[in-house]
């Protein structure tokens, strides 16, 4: 017996990828409906061999439904999360909006998969920002070991984490650096995509940071440990997808590189590709369709009395929003719905 899964928002990116990573983990599912808004209402999307026409998200019924997986923005998930949830149907959130609620657990399954039990009190579960997602799953294993103190990121974030106009744009601006005739402005962006970067992803916040910024340094807390001090700086690159970072890490205790190069080779949902020699370590190019969160690169800081430095690349469709959710699912059916 398996499980009526709903996705909705099923014709945008994260959507997309939802459908197909369903099928390609052969999710136990017995119905599955693609729901969408009306102006995309009738769209056909693939599942697996299947070709499914998206339902009205308006005036969809959740009830007996067993689990919906959400891609669509915060505004949106405000109206539809609740009346799913309500409806008996669990709510498996992509946007930000319930991340930092304290009755919503905050869960990426090869770090905490046992919060997935908190569930209840809302019928929602989180899922993190596609920053944070590859990055604690490389942090968790090391933090088991060693205890992370503190936490130094920077972030080289694809397009793709911007929705289709952020790919779209990158795709016109690099066209029309090569025709000088067609000029394609800053829409999605703050400034040109094109063979640049951008140090802003999100809102300003007070304290000069980012709302992308922040992001990572709460969803951390509440996903790892409360301890940890994390600081961040979230770059726009002009890469259509696969986000990669540069993480300097300081421990309590002193972690050899290779013992921790052992340890991340153990880790679920880590793969350690670590040569020291040309090409011996992962590109967003080459991680792109893949389910792993690559780490290279990993080498003693000798600046401060327990460093490590490690970089850490995802396919930011795949872990950082649709993979990560349906193995929220799959976490969920094994640990408390007990189905499929």
């Amino acid at each position: 017996m398996g499980y009526k899964v709903a996705v909705v928002g099923a014709t945008g990116n994260v959507g997309r990828e939802m459908l197909n990573i369903l099928a390609e983990r052969q999710f136990p599912v017995d119905e599955i409906a693609a729901l969408a808004s009306r102006r995309s209402l009738g769209t056909e999307v693939s599942f697996g061999d299947k070709t499914l026409t998206t339902q009205d998200l308006d005036t969809f019924d959740f009830t007996g439904w067993d689990m919906a997986l959400f891609a669509i923005g915060s505004d949106a998930t405000k109206v539809y999360a609740p009346k799913a949830a309500a409806a008996g149907c669990v709510v498996i959130d992509n946007s930000s909006l319930y991340r930092y609620d304290a009755d919503v657990p905050l869960v990426v399954p090869e770090v905490n998969p046992e919060a997935v039990e908190g569930y209840a009190k809302k019928n929602i579960i989180a899922n993190p920002n596609c920053s944070t997602a590859q990055m604690v799953v490389a942090l968790k294993p090391l933090h088991d070991r060693a205890r992370i103190k503190r936490v130094v990121v920077s972030t080289y974030q694809s397009v793709s984490g911007a929705g289709k106009e952020g790919i779209d744009e990158l795709w016109d601006q690099t066209k029309s650096v090569y025709n000088p005739t067609d000029d394609v402005p800053a829409k999605k962006f703050q400034k040109q995509i094109a063979f640049n970067v951008i140090p802003h992803i999100d809102v300003f916040m007070e304290d000069g940071s980012t709302k992308e910024e922040w992001k990572m340094v709460a969803e951390t807390k509440k996903i790892v440990d409360t301890a940890i001090k994390v600081t961040a700086t979230c770059v726009r690159v002009p890469v259509f997808v696969g986000h990669s970072e540069a993480i300097n890490i300081e421990f309590e205790d002193f972690l050899d590189e290779d013992e921790a190069r052992d340890i991340l080779r153990e880790a679920p949902g880590c793969m350690v590709i670590d040569k020291r020699e040309d090409g011996g370590y992962v590109t967003p190019v080459e991680c792109v369709g893949d389910y792993a969160t690559f780490i290279s690169r990993i080498r003693q800081d000798g600046t401060i009395e327990n460093g490590l430095n490690i970089w850490v690349v995802s396919d930011n469709l795949r872990k950082g929003a649709a993979l990560n959710a349906v193995q929220i699912a799959e976490t969920l059916g094994t640990r408390v719905l007990k189905k499929g």
